[in-house]
């Protein structure tokens, strides 16, 4: 009966938070724009507070600040921890090429699978939770601001304040999109490096007296790109820049490679890989500097996190929702800082979708149902 009812008002609610998906999908928010991260907050907030839920505001310099929005912040029981990120990759502008729509099942709009449908998913769940009368543990929807840009903008201070939120959380359950059947246990960590290859200017004319930048580095760029293994270390090298004009030998090239990995033995082989590759040099009179641009850890295969989700499995099948599979994905997400922060946590759980970072970026409005009710009934029953 409880389950029956948990479910019903979540069908029940679906109207409504369709409309809050397409309020906040209509405010662009990519990551460097703190104002527009920050509207899609107060939005959030002005409904939380609609709903008398409390909320918390961590402000920041130049990312958007995050903030959580709480049920039950009194209740004594550890806390449930659902999450996404209000930042979106698609620049200002975008919505005017994809506008918000919706077409049958399908609603279009800048970042609305990735990952403003996660947002909303939890807040439906939170809400038909609530209408139900739970009250066994605090559950609280955290709300990041730079994810997409692991969190650079703000210094990881965004995940810090994450942590801080969920610490001593029974689970964390991250509002990423949804792979159908599937939940992400496991996720490659990413690292970048930025490398400044220097050499020696000369007229092209005279390419004898000048040592060039950018042909020491592509030497370092062709070793790099041999890292190709799906289940291990990846390497890409996608930014490129060097030289000034066509008749000068380039002194200077500079170039970034994003890196995957899945675990930790796999980045200290990055790490002394990397370093080699920097130090040996193939140009004559060439040098090469390397410097960290971005982090990410990887989402390591952990009991805890195996543990919470064969709980989560088991309250699924009592209550009568599929089942899932654990899946490893190669991308970064929060869910991976958390897990290094010793809280149980599953990732994937937020709305299905297409075309994710893609211009035409689209979720489906019934999944909207199939994540809270995932989400709403793991924080129930767990």
């Amino acid at each position: 009966m409880e389950k029956i009812e948990l479910f019903n008002e979540i069908d029940k609610l679906l109207p409504k938070y369709v409309e809050v998906l397409k309020e906040i999908t209509e405010i662009e928010s990519p990551t460097n724009c703190k104002e527009g991260v920050d509207k899609v907050l107060d939005c959030i907030f002005d409904k939380a507070k609609d709903l008398s839920l409390e909320t918390e505001r961590c402000k920041q310099e130049i990312s958007g600040d995050v903030g959580s929005v709480i049920l039950n912040p009194t209740a004594k029981l550890e806390p449930v921890v659902f999450s996404a990120h209000m930042d979106t990759v698609h620049p200002i502008g975008t919505i005017n090429v994809n506008p918000v729509r919706i077409v049958g099942d399908l609603i279009y709009g800048p970042g609305v699978y990735d990952c403003k449908g996660g947002i909303v998913s939890s807040l439906l769940a939170i809400e038909a939770l609530k209408n139900v009368g739970y009250t066994k543990r605090p559950i609280k929807l955290v709300l990041q601001s730079d994810e997409e840009n692991s969190s650079v903008f703000s210094n990881k201070k965004t995940v810090e304040y994450m942590a801080k939120a969920s610490k001593g959380a029974i689970a964390f359950l991250n509002a990423e999109g949804y792979v159908k059947g599937h939940v992400t246990t496991e996720r490659k960590g990413i690292i970048r490096y930025e490398f400044k290859v220097s050499g020696v200017a000369a007229h092209s004319a005279y390419a004898y007296n000048g040592a060039n930048a950018i042909e020491e580095a592509s030497y370092k760029i062709c070793k790099l790109q041999k890292f190709k293994d799906k289940e291990g270390i990846t390497c890409n090298v996608g930014v490129i820049n060097g030289g000034t004009v066509a008749n000068t030998v380039p002194d200077t090239c500079v170039f970034v490679a994003d890196i995957r990995f899945k675990t930790q033995a796999e980045l200290e082989k990055v790490k002394r890989e990397v370093q080699k590759i920097n130090d040996e040099i193939t140009v004559e009179n060439t040098s090469s500097t390397i410097k960290i641009v971005s982090f990410r850890p990887s989402m390591e295969k952990l009991d805890r996190n195996y543990q919470l989700f064969d709980k989560a499995n088991a309250i699924f099948e009592k209550n009568g929702l599929e089942r899932l599979k654990p899946r490893c994905a190669l991308g970064g997400s929060d869910a991976a800082d958390m897990s290094t922060y010793g809280i149980p946590t599953l990732d994937s759980l937020g709305i299905m979708g297409e075309g994710m970072h893609a211009v035409d970026e689209r979720a489906y409005v019934s999944s909207l149902v199939t994540s809270a009710k995932m989400l709403a009934i793991i924080a129930m029953k767990i």
